[in-house]
């Protein structure tokens, strides 16, 4: 139940802040940006510098942090931040309504920030939650709130981190040695685990639905409460972030890699999503108008949404499918996506209806669980704008099996055939701007090219005595 004003339990005020850390209940404030993965970086701030100093001036934290790869390397050609602009700081301002404990760190809370120019003090405009921000401000001047849900996959194991690392992550001993999609029995094996991220997340300010197995041995699910979709990215990524911490506390180690193992299902992260008044009271998406081939119905905005979504997909797939290792997910019968077409309810299909009445949305099947939320939520967002801007019309429902479909558009299948389609679109442009695509697009570009540059374990298997 959340607490008056809508505030889920585990939310802060600054008065509530400023108390705890008088009495000696709060010590740390993990103050936080997410970066162009939709990791969590910044710093620990003790509590009386934090009140002192960072609570109304910021942090500052070196702009590098939006411009390099995954293994920390300020990577050459960013037009943001160089080596030649010699790496300066950016300025992170607290957004007090993402305050909340961190009550699965001791006497800690946690909070993020925006990102803005030190100079100018303007938004940063390649930041991931400003690159959001300026999608749902699209929404809101059309009268549109824009909610929804992510429904996150993980791979839990009987290993830690340094295990994991040691075996060089091959031959890992999952949670669980069969599928365990909605078994309990294996589900109360985990609960160790499961239960314990729960109630941190729920005493946390991020309200949890339920946990459940999922389609592979090992393979979790915990589903958060829909909301506002600045507010959805910011609990998923502090749900991924503390599931992380929470595991490695027990000694075990989780992956939210979109393909951990090629025999294996892959982590999705399907994403919900619908417009609502206002006064968020009334879901938009509602009405009588029947969808095209289908007794479903609803309104002439959804079918415009829902049409703006099929007509962008392949181009929006960078920000849905952002790593070399997102690409092999897409794979036919394991509940992954290959085709861009719709269905009511049918899990073959890329975007899958669901709902009715007041619960009507569309359920993006496209990223996988390494996706960046506000990136994935800010293509999607531009992508059904469009469509309703221009009043575009869906084709009719599939029936049937999309796996075998013919005639229907693909997924990409391959990080550079979606740099291909991003490149080439006239429209990313024109709804992120040459400054975001550009930083994006060489984002992509160097993991491609690190990984074409790496000898992985297939070739040395495949070729090291045979070739």
């Amino acid at each position: 139940m959340a607490k008056a004003g809508g505030r889920p339990p585990g939310s802060l005020t600054r008065a509530e802040l400023e108390e705890g850390i008088h009495s000696g209940a709060i010590e740390t404030i993990v103050t936080v940006v997410p970066d162009l993965y939709g990791r969590l970086v910044g710093k620990r701030i003790t509590g009386s510098f934090f009140l002192d100093e960072t609570a109304d001036h910021g942090m500052h934290v070196c702009d590098y942090l939006l411009a390099c790869d995954m293994e920390m390397d300020p990577v050459a050609g960013y037009a943001f931040t160089s080596w030649e602009k010699g790496y300066g700081d950016v300025l992170c301002k607290v957004d007090w309504s993402t305050l909340r404990r961190a009550t699965w760190l001791e006497k800690s809370a946690i909070v993020l920030c925006d990102v803005f120019d030190e100079t100018s003090e303007e938004p940063v405009a390649v930041a991931p939650r400003n690159v959001l921000r300026r999608q749902l401000a699209r929404a809101r001047e059309r009268g549109f709130v824009a909610m929804g849900a992510s429904e996150l996959e993980f791979f839990a194991f009987r290993e830690s981190y340094a295990s994991a690392n040691a075996k060089g992550y091959d031959k890992l001993d999952t949670f669980g040695h069969y599928v365990e999609d909605y078994h309990i029995l294996q589900g109360t094996k985990t609960e160790v685990l499961n239960g314990a991220i729960r109630r941190h997340l729920d005493a946390s300010g991020v309200p949890v639905e339920f946990s459940k197995g999922e389609w592979g041995p090992g393979q979790q699910e915990i589903n958060l409460r829909y909301c506002e979709l600045v507010d959805m990215a910011d609990r998923h990524v502090l749900y991924k972030n503390a599931v992380k911490e929470i595991a490695a506390a027990q000694g075990l180690a989780v992956t939210f890699m979109a393909k951990w193992h090629a025999e294996m299902a892959g982590n999705s992260m399907h994403v919900h999503t619908s417009l609502w008044d206002p006064a968020g009271a009334k879901n938009l998406f509602a009405g009588d108008e029947r969808l095209p081939g289908s007794k479903l119905r609803g309104s002439k905005l959804f079918r415009n949404w829902l049409a703006g979504l099929l007509a962008h997909a392949r181009e929006l797939a960078l920000f849905l499918a952002p790593t070399v290792n997102s690409y092999k997910r897409f794979v036919e019968g394991t509940f992954a996506p290959t085709a861009i077409g719709w269905a009511v309810d049918n899990r073959t299909a890329g975007f899958r209806v669901v709902g009715h009445g007041a619960s009507l949305r569309s359920e993006c099947r496209i990223p996988g669980a390494d996706a960046n939320p506000y990136l994935a939520f800010a293509a999607l967002v531009a992508a059904g704008l469009d469509g309703i801007e221009r009043e575009l019309e869906p084709p009719p429902m599939f029936v049937g099996n999309l796996y075998t479909a013919e005639g229907l558009p693909q997924v990409p299948r391959t990080i550079g055939e979606a740099i291909a389609a991003a490149e080439g679109s006239a429209f990313l442009r024109k709804v992120f701007g040459d400054e975001v695509l550009e930083h994006y697009l060489h984002f992509a570009r160097i993991e491609k090219r690190k990984f074409d540059a790496a000898v992985t374990t297939w070739e040395r298997a495949r070729y090291f005595e045979r070739i």
